[in-house]
């Protein structure tokens, strides 16, 4: 019997140690059981009084989860890819909404798409002077733009994120800039569609008894730095923008800063709210809105192609030469519209295995396309 007693008590406290510090292992679904542990996070949320919890996924698949009352001095968050290939540490910074209208710096990398391809994203990076091996900015005082689209499909969603985070002090301290634009799977993701998104981050969210949209709402880290992005900038004379401008759209005639700011207000909103909240912020999200508008680069008549006179009154309506877009998938980057329109959006995995254009480098008026391996090539 004091045997019995002996062997409850110690599992009682041993449960009582897991609860107070939060290490509890993550089950993984049946097609991860027999791979490695879902290695995820971390995610940095705040409470009304700004105590700071942080929670991840390590590497044996023990969630921890962590409050402070005030993140100590110094304080950096360990990051780690799913095979833990890629690992690095970042340090929390302001966030700021970067300006909708710069100036051109005299190199411009632009990419879409990662969606969790940690290892395309950091190669292209790398061959092309962005990071070194350390992943930290060399970029100098050159931009790099990523339009949209780190959300859903692959496993290393939350590292590729806190990189970008990372690199934008960084290359604000060298006087450079890091531009993360949002795409329609952040939209998706943020309103709670997780139709792409893959169970180790949907499995986190459960075990912690909370959906997985509110890992990234208004209070956590993350959540702040998404709000803060824009959905349309204009850097020179060139505008992008994640899926495409419709004519209906931009015949709405409402300034970029607007739809920046409507955006960052409705973001957040689930599908019915947003409808109703305005009309821009309908029309945001709608079909034709920037986050899902194809008609710029397919002329199949469901998209609602654009004419070449579509095109040139987008144009001039901002002041511009050409439009970068993301979204929609081709074999290579890929011009439209006598170089007008450029689409950056490519099988990322496929074409760095294949050798084949993984996005652009803008010098001056000329563009170049850029790979994983050897020199850019002129577009």
């Amino acid at each position: 019997m004091n045997v019995l007693k002996i062997v409850a008590c110690l599992l009682f406290f041993s449960f009582v140690w897991c609860v107070g510090y939060g290490d509890t292992p993550l089950k993984p679904k049946k097609e991860e059981q027999a791979k490695q542990a879902p290695v995820d996070g971390p995610y940095v949320l705040y409470d009304e009084v700004g105590n700071a919890r942080v929670i991840r996924v390590d590497e044996r698949g023990v969630v921890r989860d962590s409050v402070y009352g005030k993140l100590p001095e110094g304080f950096k968050l360990d990051v780690v890819s799913q095979k833990g290939g890629h690992r690095f540490q970042v340090k929390l910074h302001p966030v700021e909404r970067p300006l909708w209208k710069s100036g051109q710096r005299e190199k411009t990398l632009i990419i879409s798409d990662p969606h969790g391809d940690l290892e395309s994203f950091v190669s292209v990076l790398c061959n092309n002077g962005v990071i070194g091996k350390n992943y930290k900015w060399k970029f100098g005082k050159n931009q790099v733009i990523v339009i949209g689209d780190v959300f859903d499909r692959g496993k290393d969603v939350l590292p590729i994120f806190w990189l970008m985070y990372k690199l934008e002090q960084e290359a604000k301290d060298a006087g450079g800039v890091m531009t993360f634009m949002l795409g329609n799977h952040e939209e998706m993701v943020l309103r709670g569609n997780l139709k792409y998104t893959r169970s180790k981050y949907k499995d986190l969210a459960t075990s912690l008894g909370i959906e997985y949209a509110d890992l990234w709402h208004e209070k956590s880290e993350l959540g702040r730095w998404l709000r803060s992005r824009n959905l349309i900038q204009v850097v020179g004379k060139n505008l992008f923008v994640h899926a495409g401008l419709s004519k209906e759209f931009t015949g709405m005639g409402n300034a970029v800063t607007e739809v920046n700011e409507e955006m960052a207000r409705s973001i957040f909103l689930p599908k019915k709210e947003r409808q109703e909240l305005s009309a821009l912020s309908d029309s945001i999200y709608c079909n034709r809105g920037p986050f899902w508008f194809r008609g710029m680069v397919k002329d199949e008549e469901k998209y609602s192609p654009s004419t070449p006179e579509d095109v040139e009154r987008i144009l001039e309506q901002y002041g511009v030469d050409r439009i970068f877009v993301g979204h929609t998938i081709f074999d290579d980057v890929t011009p439209f519209f006598d170089g007008k329109v450029v689409a950056v959006n490519v099988n990322n995995q496929k074409n760095r295995e294949a050798g084949k254009g993984r996005g652009i480098l803008m010098q001056g008026n000329t563009l170049y396309v850029i790979y994983d391996k050897g020199k850019p090539r002129k577009f």
